[in-house]
């Protein structure tokens, strides 16, 4: 059975999904709306989509819509996410998840309330290769994990009242390149025990943040993101044995292998190819009912309780520790 979804939002970044929505054999898109009738009308007829709607409540309230997909600023996350969830649909919503940990949870019990499936729209966790080295992780052949490196970053391609650079509608590159940044050491580790962070303001937004996690057994995690340095996307993670190496984790680059390196510790270097299209990989598996998404769910949890905990140590310039109860509660 296909999935029918609605987009709320008409931004750059709801391009690339809407086209893969359209593509998949799952989903498709029966509808979506903005503020503006004239911006929703050019939208739909430039994806094929039937209707273009004016406000976000005309489309929650179609019958045809099973669920809605949150492209918003992400200060808008929560009020749209639930009045979606309130009117029965499910919910893929684009990181950040929210804007922070209580607005997570709070959103996680109306969705456990109302039987309705959520998810946040993070490509990368759905590519096979994400798989593949997290298998080369668990399985031991990198030995025990020891560290994690990331660095996620772009220079300022801003276009006029972009969100991003607006601390009202939740901007900066702390909810929006850490997602990643962070998101993957604790994809690998698991939560983090303590971090510590420090950062660059422009227009009252964190503009490049660097910090540091602590996790169990020893193992810590370095990650870089922000608006001022050029393109990276890459990560290191080491071993007592070895070390895998991907240069575009966050999305591959156009036209290159899909690909990463396993080093062991003479140097020798393995190159893995897994190839898929991480977009359409996610659809199916939110599209699929009977798939089990908890596991991502815990994901983005702990990822917005870590950037919490973040957000709190550069306010405070302190180390900050996360109790075993609180890392625990903030991944169910």
């Amino acid at each position: 059975m296909t999935m029918r979804f609605g987009i709320l939002g008409t931004g750059r970044i709801t391009r690339r999904l809407v086209a893969e929505i359209q593509s998949c054999p799952e989903t498709e898109v029966v509808c979506i709306a903005s503020r503006q009738q004239e911006r929703a009308s050019w939208y739909a007829q430039q994806f094929g989509i039937a209707v273009g709607v004016t406000g976000y409540p005309t489309l929650l309230q179609r019958p045809d819509v099973d669920a809605v997909y949150i492209a918003l600023p992400p200060a808008l996350h929560l009020q749209w996410s639930l009045a979606a969830v309130e009117h029965g649909k499910h919910l893929l919503c684009e990181k950040p998840l929210v804007i922070d940990s209580g607005q997570a949870q709070q959103l996680a019990k109306a969705c456990g309330e109302t039987s309705r499936r959520w998810l946040d729209a993070t490509g990368w966790l759905h590519h096979p290769r994400t798989a593949s080295f997290t298998e080369a992780v668990n399985n031991g052949k990198l030995g025990h994990l020891r560290h994690i490196s990331t660095a996620v970053s772009f220079f300022e391609p801003f276009q006029s009242q972009d969100h991003r650079l607006q601390a009202d509608l939740g901007g900066g590159c702390l909810l929006d390149l850490a997602w990643y940044a962070v998101g993957l050491p604790i994809w690998l580790a698991g939560p983090p025990a303590a971090v510590y962070a420090t950062a660059i303001y422009r227009q009252d937004v964190p503009y490049r943040v660097s910090g540091l996690l602590w996790f169990d057994d020893e193992v810590q995690a370095t990650f870089s993101c922000g608006y001022d340095t050029s393109t990276r996307k890459w990560c290191e993670v080491a071993g007592t044995a070895g070390s895998v190496v991907c240069d575009d984790f966050t999305r591959t680059w156009p036209g290159k292998p899909q690909r990463y390196w396993i080093h062991d510790r003479t140097g020798t270097a393995t190159v893995i190819e897994e190839n898929g299209n991480q977009e359409q990989r996610m659809l199916r598996t939110f599209a699929d009912l009977d798939h089990d998404l908890s596991r991502l769910q815990q994901q983005a949890l702990c990822t917005q309780r870590t950037l919490d905990a973040i957000s709190k140590s550069i306010t405070m310039n302190a180390r900050i520790d996360i109790p075993p109860l609180q890392r625990e509660s903030a991944c169910n």
